[in-house]
């Protein structure tokens, strides 16, 4: 986690949120641990995580931008179904799209191999959008090393110091100040001291379409 500019942090014991589906839609693993790429849009990681409340576990998705660290996508639910993990993924098309960096295809989704990755839903919903699937291993949470340390953030900053919630709202508003901070305010030393969002406007200003000579 040290080489991905972030720091370690340490969990307790948790339910399980990886269980691999029987049925489910297994596509190989792109990344192969290699958590960079050379521009915003190449690569998503995506997870999810549990919370408690007090009528229950809560889960939330994250689906993450690789270059940037940028959380692009997120949502929370009282169930952990493939709905969840789709509605971070939609949330995540839709913003980059409402910001005016649209997704093209061909761009990597990497999660890990529990089932609401793996169902014929969601596969078939990252193929309509022109999304390329990778799956880690089963029970390698290296596969996934990105999106644990930064899910890794949000429970010690979030849900350890602010636990229990009382309801599912609750967590979601908790969920929205947070990402507003990681993605504005929050430096990384991957980033050269940046905030993920300063890190990708630094990447589009240099890369900026060139236009056409005035004659």
């Amino acid at each position: 986690m040290r080489q991905l500019g972030l720091n370690g942090v340490t969990r307790g014991r948790a339910p399980r949120t990886t269980i691999r589906a029987a049925d489910g839609v297994r596509a190989g693993n792109q990344l192969n641990r290699d958590f960079t790429a050379q521009a915003p849009n190449q690569a998503w990681v995506a997870d999810f995580t549990y919370v408690s409340t007090w009528t229950g576990w809560a889960y939330v998705a994250f689906v993450f931008d690789v270059y940037s660290r940028t959380i692009v996508g997120w949502t929370a639910a009282n169930t952990k179904t493939t709905a969840l993990v789709s509605q971070a993924l939609n949330m995540a098309i839709w913003r980059r799209d409402h910001y005016g960096h649209p997704v093209e295809p061909g761009l990597i989704h990497h999660s890990d191999a529990g089932s609401q990755y793996t169902s014929v839903a969601f596969t078939e919903s990252l193929a309509v959008q022109g999304l390329s699937a990778a799956i880690g291993s089963v029970g390698d949470a290296y596969d996934n090393a990105l999106a644990e340390s930064i899910i890794g953030l949000f429970k010690t900053e979030v849900v350890n110091r602010h636990g229990p919630f009382k309801t599912l709202a609750m967590v979601e508003y908790a969920v929205i100040e947070w990402v507003d901070w990681y993605n504005n305010a929050r430096l990384h030393s991957r980033l050269g001291y940046l905030t993920p969002v300063e890190y990708e406007h630094a990447y589009y200003a240099q890369h900026q379409p060139r236009q056409p000579a005035m004659v």
